[in-house]
């Protein structure tokens, strides 16, 4: 996690060599400790609630707690941390195919669209400009998402 995520991505790619599957693959490879991070704390706290004594003291077995009780809680924060990591992943996506190291003609992507209207940017700007707004607004769309389903499903962190 200390390493940006796009520099990241952009080793892992050169590495596995370009293309869309590598490039999804080392997007998730980037992103998986933040998930990691987000359901360890989350089991963590979740352990340690009353209801979960309460099962193991009616004899429920660690499977049966574990599915029954804490998967369910730890599932809003991982989905509050899935619409937040959406807007990275397409940034990202769009970044390796504007290097060339993403999808791969003929294949429609935004960055390989942003990468293929430089040549034309001074004769037809709107060749990269709408590809640029379409990640902007997919980007901005999904921050609005996460905002809203973060503060309905964790309604007591105000601001």
């Amino acid at each position: 996690m200390v390493l940006p995520s796009l520099i990241l991505a952009l080793a892992i790619v050169s590495i596995l060599g370009p293309g869309l599957i590598n490039a999804m693959i080392a997007i998730a490879l980037t992103m998986w400790a933040s998930y990691a991070r987000i359901v360890r704390g989350e089991t963590l706290s979740v352990r340690e609630e009353p209801y979960i004594e309460a099962a193991r003291a009616i004899g429920e077995s660690d499977i049966r707690i574990l599915f029954s009780y804490i998967l369910p809680n730890v599932m809003s924060s991982v989905l509050v941390l899935i619409t937040y990591n959406i807007p990275s992943a397409i940034i990202i996506a769009s970044s390796l195919s504007f290097l060339g190291l993403g999808a791969q003609p003929p294949t429609p992507d935004w960055g390989l669209m942003l990468s293929t209207a430089r040549t034309y940017l001074t004769i037809a700007p709107w060749y990269s400009i709408f590809p640029g707004i379409a990640i902007m607004f997919t980007v901005l769309a999904f921050n609005f998402i996460s905002d809203g389903l973060r503060d309905a499903i964790q309604p007591e962190r105000v601001g």
